[in-house]
């Protein structure tokens, strides 16, 4: 190491540190991505698999194992009995007889134990397994004392012969032979398994990135893609057609992709539109200031119908005064709050049915509200929204014979609402004006209407903190029900 080397620890540390780096942004990306996510839940039950499967596994191949060394124990026994009973064994032949690992193997017969072979005097640390009352759970904990046991200890083990039940054998074996086999064994067992969850490992995570992953990551860029420019066509999603839930997630998307369209393409077109109003507006201000000097002339008329004919024009003047100056603060993105004052509703409901000409005849007009109620409210907004419905009913009834034409109002006071319904005897609305009934520019299914009143109404009726809503509507008729708070909130 050079001496600048020794004079700056950071030097070495520079590189681990850089690598440390690398380590972690590659962890965070396998952690943040959806195939990384799945890799490490595979790799995560294939190792809780290995648990599950390998320690019952290794206490199995260990039960084994004892059942064979005590399966030999037995026959060299019987082979010892019979070298007594032939003059007696040597030395040679009981080292023959248990083997290398096996120190010494006994019998309890009715009730006394009896040495059978051994190769003298018994030494060291013993643990004993007895197969006769051993359970599952016993089992487990030896065989993980085994893999972990010290050199040189013995084990003695306890079972019962074949066909012998009224007999017990006693083995006692170094237990250093069992730790060898259950090593090879685990050797062999995790390179099974390591090969066979590698093998279904990958058929599993191949099936779930082009079932699932590669789908909902085409999905998620569709997303991004879009977003990026929700005004080009071109960047809408295809669907793949696919009737699981990802393709219909995928049609649900290009279905929303091309309602965001249209509504882009409208907006734009309300914006061009809104211009030209604006515009308009302008000039018609002055068209209603011209007519306002003449309307406050024949209301001071002396003729009595000439002068009522003046004020309502006035009145009307002055709503179309109003409307234009209401419009441009619209455009300008204005809230307009409704100016409320006390207001009996049936005679505004009466103006309103004059102004929609209710009183000319070709309908059958009643007024059914008492004359006591009275609310908290905008007058021209509560006008703008009864000439509405007003003239969508007269509308709606014009292709009937003058004798079912017949339009009513009725008003009820509920919990602190007053509850005005608007009845006629229409041939009621169809399904398709039911669908988009308050969408601006939809809901009309008359030629050359716009579908702004009903709109328009319900917007002024939540201004005050009710609503417009269709009661019912069929073959009999419709009727409306406009909510309105008793007093401002």
């Amino acid at each position: 190491m050079s001496s600048s080397d020794r004079s700056n620890p950071g030097a070495e540390s520079g590189p681990l540190l850089r690598a440390l780096g690398v380590v972690k942004a590659l962890c965070r990306g396998l952690l943040d991505s959806l195939p990384g996510q799945l890799l490490m839940v595979i790799v995560s039950l294939s190792a809780l698999g290995l648990v599950l499967v390998y320690f019952p596994a290794m206490a199995v191949h260990r039960l084994d194992w004892m059942e064979r060394e005590v399966e030999l124990a037995y026959r060299a026994s019987l082979a010892a009995d019979v070298a007594e009973d032939a003059g007696g064994i040597a030395d040679m032949t009981v080292d023959r007889l248990l083997g290398e690992q096996m120190i010494a193997v006994s019998f309890v017969r009715d009730g006394r134990n009896e040495l059978v072979l051994y190769r003298g005097q018994i030494q060291g640390v013993q643990v004993q397994t007895d197969l006769r009352k051993a359970n599952w759970v016993d089992h487990l904990v030896d065989t993980v004392d085994a893999l972990w046991a010290p050199e040189g200890r013995l084990l003695r083990i306890r079972a019962m012969p074949q066909g012998r039940p009224d007999e017990s054998i006693d083995l006692i074996i170094l237990e250093q032979e069992l730790k060898n086999e259950l090593s090879a064994y685990s050797a062999r067992l995790l390179a099974y398994f390591i090969s066979v969850a590698g093998l279904l490992g990958g058929v599993i995570y191949l099936a779930m990135f082009f079932l699932f992953v590669r789908p909902m990551r085409q999905l998620a860029g569709a997303m991004m893609h879009f977003r990026d420019d929700p005004g080009d066509p071109t960047r809408r999603i295809a669907p793949s057609g696919s009737r699981n839930e990802i393709g219909r997630a995928e049609a649900e998307l290009a279905r929303m992709q091309g309602e965001i369209y249209q509504a882009l393409q409208q907006r734009e077109r309300l914006a061009a539109l809104g211009e030209a109003v604006a515009k308009i507006n302008h000039d018609l201000r002055n068209v209603l200031a011209s007519a306002q000097l003449l309307s406050d002339r024949l209301a001071m008329d002396s003729d009595e119908r000439v002068r009522k004919m003046g004020e309502r024009l006035v009145r009307a003047v002055d709503r179309g005064v109003r409307l234009c100056q209401a419009t441009l603060e619209y455009g300008r993105a204005e809230d307009i709050p409704p100016q409320r004052r006390p207001v009996q509703i049936r005679d505004l409901v009466e103006e309103a049915a004059e102004d929609a000409r209710l009183s000319e005849g070709e309908v059958d007009w009643h007024n059914e509200i008492d004359a006591m109620i009275e609310v908290e409210a905008d007058p021209d907004h509560a006008h703008r929204i009864l000439l509405n419905l007003f003239r969508n009913a007269i509308q709606a009834m014009s292709g009937q014979d003058e004798a079912r034409r017949r339009l009513s109002a009725s008003a009820q006071l509920q919990q602190g609402q007053l509850h005005i319904w608007v009845r006629d005897t229409g041939p009621g609305l169809p399904d398709k004006a039911r669908a988009n009934l308050f969408k601006a520019f939809t809901a009309s299914t008359r030629k050359g209407g716009t579908g702004l009143g009903l709109t328009i109404a319900r917007e002024l009726a939540r201004g005050h903190g009710g609503d417009l809503v269709l009661v019912k509507t069929g073959d009999e008729g419709t009727v409306f029900g406009v909510i309105l708070p008793v007093q401002a909130g």
